[in-house]
């Protein structure tokens, strides 16, 4: 292949830049044709996102640290937790970046329930099938290793600046672990309970949700931990094309070298996926430990 290469430059840097014009082009014409009603199609999650946004900045700030901290303590059962999260949303609305942290807040959230609403009947799916996994797998591959900016690309040509593009970026970037660990979860239930089922003459669905689903929900919340940080890590990839929340200021302060505001705001995401994370850890362990004591009795 080097050697064709390097007898017939001309004719392989001719066929390239014809690939290249013809992947171009078609693309261009499917944009002109498609690209508004593809942009129709994304209103409804646009719209999700914007109402989501609206409640959170509408909500005084003291219901929301409440309804967070709840929240904490209902998956952790932890109070350091708890002190942590109003501790670390106290001093986020002290420093002025209430209003950037409640976009971000919203954006995640709902990439992750998109996210979870896709990811986990696919990884379902894919436990059924190792012909579907084997077409899958590389697919997720892809969507993992692929550098964001690359699939930023046709994304913004299809749909433009604004949330929609940013949200289906995120949910593209986040969406993989969801789908391996709940591939993962449902295959390692132990053959020796489903065969315990299939003794008591369960059905398959009735094996699926009572049986593999409960016994797979450690895993699958790793994995729902795994795509809230990886939202979290796309927060400023996606304030290139509308995003908005924490991830502007930060660009700004690139563009502009300030160094106190990128600081502070890079500091809030950190803040904030650590507090997801713990929080979700808290409460995979707290499954893991009743399924353990399940298993014993």
């Amino acid at each position: 292949m080097e050697q064709l290469l390097t007898e017939f430059p001309e004719l392989s840097r001719g066929a390239l830049r014809d690939l290249r014009r013809y992947i171009d082009g078609n693309f261009k014409d499917f944009t002109r044709e498609y690209g508004e009603l593809i942009e129709t199609m994304f209103d409804p999650l646009k719209w999700f996102l914007l109402w989501v946004q609206s409640v959170l900045l509408a909500t005084p700030w003291p219901i929301v640290i409440i309804v967070l901290c709840g929240l904490a303590w209902l998956a952790s059962r932890n109070w350091k937790l708890v002190v942590g999260t109003a501790a670390a949303f106290l001093l986020i609305g002290w420093l002025g970046m209430w209003e950037d942290t409640m976009v971000t807040l919203a954006m995640v959230s709902v990439a992750t329930l998109i996210c979870i609403g896709l990811g986990i009947p696919f990884g379902i799916l894919m436990a059924r099938s190792d012909r579907l996994q084997a077409i899958i797998t590389p697919i997720l591959d892809v969507m993992q290793t692929i550098p964001s900016f690359v699939y930023l690309i046709p994304v913004v040509m299809l749909l433009g600046i604004g949330k929609a593009p940013a949200l289906l970026a995120v949910c593209i970037y986040a969406i993989p672990p969801i789908v391996r660990l709940t591939n993962l979860g449902i295959r390692l239930v132990d053959r020796e309970v489903l065969e315990a089922a299939d003794s008591f003459g369960a059905s398959y669905r009735q094996k699926l949700f009572n049986v593999q689903v409960p016994l797979a929900l450690p895993n699958i919340f790793a994995g729902v931990n795994q795509t809230i940080m990886m939202a979290l890590s796309m927060v400023v990839v996606a304030a290139l094309i509308g995003g908005s929340g924490l991830g502007t200021p930060v660009l700004r302060a690139v563009n502009n070298q300030y160094l106190a505001l990128g600081l502070f705001n890079g500091m809030a995401i950190v803040a904030i996926a650590i507090i997801f994370d713990r929080v979700s850890q808290a409460y995979g362990k707290r499954l893991q430990k009743h399924r353990e004591g399940g298993h014993g009795v």
